[in-house]
Parts: structure tokens; C-alpha cells; sequence
């Protein structure tokens, strides 16, 4: 029979071993999750015409993925356009300034010739700064159309529903035919969520509390089938511990635009840290979490 005090020595030179072999590598459990996951509906009362995705299907930033009826707003986009285009009153504007200030510099020599009264002369040059002021009026109102055309096609667009984000169709709720009301509870479209960059959460001993940082890369390895072997970067880190458990949560940003990584899959984050030493060091009383990378295991 093995006395007790050797299988402690045993055991606690075992542990030494493997928390020698960690002090380069802290291997974590962790899991790929949307950035964020967001209802996608209307600014604006219309009837659903178009959807263009449906649930699974990936989208871009800035795709068209809804739209809705718009024929009365296309309308007067049209309209708007064409008054903000429209030349005739500017054109019989200036056309009338030239006519009266012809007529008024005529009467001004006769006048000053003592052909004519003073009187004459002044009703030709109100006449003129009338025609002066009818020009300004038109110019006005040019301008004028010009910005409710922006106006209407701004209208018109808010019709047209685009993705915020790259990402996957999670859920659709709305179809064609159906009435948007922004007011109403039924009110979103489609639920998206946004995968680029993909957020990885992880929890962490609090070991590594204050040794893990922001902008901290950290090798991140998804199991399989996905595998492979990304790059993440450290950008929240909770400052609140969970005291029963002694642990605290990291999230980590990895790019993906191609959307390659799904999320939801079960993944090895490496840190590159130094934990310090547990307070036991008996296998009955563990007080970290982590373990030695396996190369061979993990990186295909």
C-alpha cells in the first residue's frame, strides 16, 4: 500500500508540472456569439410589398431587404423634381426687368430733358424694382423646390428597408400584403444578427483578472466541424466578479466577412498569460481553470 504522504508529493509535483506548462498558454472555454441581434422594421405606416430575404440567408451592410408599397411617394418625387426644374418664371422675370429698366432710362433723359414729369419717371422705376423683386421671388421659389424634392425623396426612401450590418436572417415576422404600423406590437420585419465582426464570450478565473487587456490578441480555435485557427482581439472586460464562482467574463472581436463562422459554436481561446500559482495544489481542490494548449488537438 502506497503511504498517503507519498501520493500527496505525487500529486502535487503533477500539478506543478501541468501549471509549469501553462504559465506560456491559458487555454479557456469559450463561445461565438452575434455582436448584436436587432428587429428590423419601418419608420413609417405603409403595406409590406417586398421582402427580399428570408430566415438563414446572409446579408451586407446596406442591402435592400424590404420595401415598401411607394407609388404615391414615387409621385411626387416626379412632381418635386419637375418644379425644381422648372425655368419659365425665372426666365419672365429677367425677361421683364430688361423691358422695364429700358422704359425707366428712357423717361429718366426725357425727364431730364424736360420732356416729361418727374412723375412718369418714378412710375417707371417702381416698375422696374418690381420686376427686380418678381426675379428674387422666382429664384425663391426655385430653391424652394429644390428642397422639397430632397425632402419627398428622403420620404421615399425611408420606404426602401436596408441591413445595418453584415450578417444572418435570424427569424422573419412580417410578409407582403401586411400592414407596417410602427405603434402596433407586431412591428419588426425581420430579426438580424449582425456576425462581422463575431464577439466571443468568455470566463475567465480571477487568476487572470488585471493580466487580461484591451487590444490583447488571443488565438481562438472553434471545434469542429468548423476548426481552423482565428485571431481575436480583447475589447470588454467586466469589472464586476462573480463572487461565488470567482470568475469574471471577457469578450473577445474576431473578423469575419464571410461570414464563414457561425454563431452559437463552442471554441479554445489561448491567452498569452502568466497566471499565478492556485492556493492548493491538490487535484480534489482545483482553483483555475485553465490547461496547457494542445497543439496536435486543436489547430488542423
Amino acid at each position: 500500500m502506497i503511504p498517503k504522504t507519498l501520493v500527496q508529493c505525487l500529486s502535487g509535483l503533477l500539478a506543478a508540472l501541468l501549471w509549469s506548462d501553462a504559465q506560456s498558454a491559458a487555454l479557456f472555454d469559450c463561445l461565438t456569439e452575434p455582436t448584436q441581434t436587432v428587429d428590423i422594421s419601418s419608420p413609417v405606416v405603409g403595406l409590406l410589398e417586398k421582402v427580399n430575404v428570408q430566415r438563414g440567408d446572409k446579408v451586407r451592410k446596406g442591402q435592400i431587404i424590404a420595401n415598401l408599397e411607394s407609388t404615391a411617394e414615387t409621385a411626387s418625387v416626379a412632381l418635386a423634381l419637375y418644379k425644381s426644374e422648372m425655368t419659365a418664371p425665372t426666365i419672365t422675370a429677367e425677361n421683364k426687368i430688361k423691358f422695364a429698366k429700358r422704359k425707366y432710362e428712357r423717361r429718366r433723359d426725357m425727364q431730364a430733358q424736360d420732356f416729361m414729369s418727374g412723375q412718369e419717371r418714378d412710375e417707371a422705376e417702381s416698375e422696374l424694382k418690381q420686376a427686380e423683386d418678381e426675379l428674387k421671388l422666382a429664384q425663391e421659389n426655385k430653391a424652394a423646390a429644390k428642397l422639397e424634392w430632397q425632402q419627398q425623396n428622403s420620404l421615399l426612401k425611408l420606404r426602401t428597408i436596408r441591413s445595418p450590418f453584415d450578417g444572418v436572417v435570424v427569424d422573419q415576422s412580417l410578409y407582403p400584403g401586411e400592414v407596417i404600423e410602427p405603434s402596433s406590437q407586431k412591428k419588426s420585419i425581420l430579426k438580424l444578427a449582425q456576425l462581422n465582426p463575431l464577439r466571443i464570450y468568455v470566463i475567465l478565473p480571477m487568476s487572470a483578472f488585471g493580466k487580461v487587456t484591451h487590444g490583447m490578441k488571443v488565438d481562438v480555435y472553434p471545434e469542429s466541424p468548423i476548426g481552423g485557427h482565428f485571431i481575436g482581439t480583447v475589447n470588454i472586460i467586466d469589472r464586476v466578479v462573480n463572487a461565488a464562482s470567482g470568475t469574471f467574463s471577457a469578450f473577445l472581436e474576431v473578423a469575419n466577412p464571410s461570414l464563414d463562422i457561425p454563431a452559437g459554436v463552442k471554441c479554445k481561446a489561448n491567452f498569452p498569460i502568466t497566471l499565478e500559482a492556485p492556493y492548493s495544489m491538490h487535484p480534489e481542490k482545483k482553483s483555475i481553470h485553465a490547461h496547457p494548449l494542445e497543439n496536435n488537438k486543436l489547430i488542423k
